[in-house]
């Protein structure tokens, strides 16, 4: 209901000693999102600015933004997004498609995970996995699904992912691994 959601998006607002804060994307963020996904990914991978709108649209509840707070104001430096759904496995037609979000769906799928290259290896991601993997729990979800590039199998095993294989996923392609972290 929706006074449970906004009791939710006001949990969501944390502030810690660094300046940060984690929060939910709005139609507001939609440059600061794509700026930081063409920062992150090359061209194939990276979504549009109209896949962004739509994601927003119909599932920002499910799209976390670390934010820096400074002097200028607020700026973007890492996000995390994707849908739920019953559907065990993530495909590439759940990247197209805002539709097939379902909102009490069992599983949280993870589209990316975005950090602006100046801000890398300080944390920031981590921070924002551990954040949805515990929105996630408190939603009572089965879990967690992403996918992966091979290098980056052993960071999401560090926090409980397991692979599943390669994924159908032909996505920029590339060749994706399955990663599910089951509760």
């Amino acid at each position: 209901d929706l006074h449970r959601l906004i009791r939710r998006q006001r949990q969501m607002c944390i502030r810690d000693r660094e300046h940060m804060q984690i929060r939910m994307a709005t139609i507001d963020d939609l440059d600061a999102i794509t700026s930081v996904e063409a920062d992150c990914f090359p061209p194939a991978e990276a979504a549009t600015k109209e896949e962004f709108a739509r994601r927003i649209k119909a599932y920002g509840t499910h799209f976390w933004l670390l934010c820096e707070k400074g002097y200028e104001g607020e700026k973007l430096i890492a996000f995390v997004d994707g849908m739920v759904t019953d559907k065990k496995d993530l495909t590439d037609e759940m990247y197209e498609k805002a539709e097939f979000h379902e909102e009490g769906g069992a599983w949280q799928m993870i589209f990316g995970v975005s950090t602006l290259p100046a801000y890398r290896r300080n944390g920031y991601a981590e921070k924002l996995i551990r954040y949805v993997i515990n929105d996630a729990r408190a939603q009572d979800r089965t879990g967690i699904v992403l996918t992966c590039k091979e290098p980056l199998i052993h960071y999401y095993e560090k926090f409980g992912f397991q692979k599943e294989g390669i994924s159908e996923s032909v996505h920029g392609g590339v060749t994706w691994y399955q990663m599910r972290l089951t509760f």
